[in-house]
């Protein structure tokens, strides 16, 4: 049964009691506001879809945030990332995570987006809707959302028409910028990477344990995929591996993903390179492999790649090397 009182100037409070269910109350500052309300939820109860909204109108977006932050984060393989991320989005957009989930609406995440895509690239700001998405989406049930506002939300074309691998004179001109880089284990994860098609975080995470030089291969257990595979290493790759010191802790690239981020970074801006990503030496490699005749099975083993459409978007061909190639086979 519902009923609707008058609980002072401008104020009307709604009730709603049915057996089975908890007391649902709710004040509003119109008589109508409040009968409407509580005949929805009278409806939802007597039709047996009723979800308590109580949860929903207490717990704000910031602290939806910090409660993935704490459980769930912790588990991604792009944790630091990941943090990153969420704690830039709670100090910046501050008034966004005031609102409780019950208020969120699509709205709220279309205006973040056009406000987000005048100062970063849309992949940017399509990584990071994606992220709240999944943040929302986590706990959405637990929370009786019928629906995540983020998911109605028209992301940004992304429109990556970059040149991933190198171009005439940029290999010798980054070396030459990482020579000067104080960071002394930034010169050999480029090689290793350009060696190996490793991932940035799969060299962080690469011990001295992990590395046969008689065998010449290197097994990775923290992969992206989470299965491990073994990596062969080339004679360049092994050599640079010897001439590296032994940390005490047993990892091979003893400094951390942020101090290896920036200082690539800066060597990339030094060799006029802005455009070129850490993660593109990995494109590089790819296709050098490819290059030289390796077979798609080949590559995958060293990629780690299991879906070869994945593999194929790694692969950019030099139109040069395969005109050669069509003159030796012709």
């Amino acid at each position: 049964m519902a009923t609707v009182t008058e609980r002072g100037p401008l104020q009307w409070q709604a009730k709603v009691r049915r057996k089975g269910y908890p007391v649902q109350t709710k004040t509003f500052d119109t008589k109508k506001e409040a009968e409407a309300w509580a005949t929805i939820i009278e409806s939802e109860m007597v039709r047996g879809v009723f979800v308590d909204r109580s949860m929903l109108e207490r717990e704000t977006l910031d602290e939806l945030v910090c409660r993935y932050l704490k459980e769930e984060t912790p588990k991604h393989k792009g944790a630091d990332s990941e943090t990153s991320r969420l704690e830039k989005f709670r100090r910046e957009e501050s008034k966004l995570c005031e609102y409780s989930l019950a208020n969120l609406r699509r709205t709220h995440f279309e205006d973040y987006r056009d406000r987000r895509s005048t100062v970063v690239a849309p992949g940017t700001v399509k990584r990071e809707l994606n992220l709240l998405h999944s943040v929302i989406e986590q706990y959405r049930h637990e929370y009786g959302m019928i629906e995540n506002p983020i998911s109605p939300v028209k992301r940004p074309k992304v429109k990556d028409n970059r040149i991933m691998r190198f171009q005439e004179g940029e290999e010798a001109a980054l070396m030459e910028a990482l020579d000067s880089c104080r960071n002394p284990w930034v010169k050999p994860s480029v090689i290793l990477a350009l060696e190996t098609a490793m991932r940035r975080g799969e060299l962080l995470a690469l011990r001295w344990e992990d590395v046969d030089f008689k065998k010449r291969v290197a097994k990775l257990h923290d992969t992206k995929n989470g299965e491990w595979r073994d990596v062969p290493l080339s004679s360049i790759a092994v050599e640079t591996l010897k001439g590296l010191p032994r940390a005490i802790e047993g990892d091979v690239i003893a400094t951390t993903a942020e101090g290896l981020k920036n200082a690539f970074e800066r060597a990339r801006k030094k060799a006029g390179m802005e455009h070129f990503n850490f993660h593109d030496l990995r494109h590089e490699a790819i296709s050098r492999l490819f290059e030289r005749g390796w077979n798609v099975m080949e590559v995958a083993h060293v990629s780690g790649h299991k879906d070869l459409q994945s593999l194929k978007r790694y692969t950019n061909l030099k139109a040069t090397d395969l005109a050669e190639k069509m003159d030796l086979t012709s």
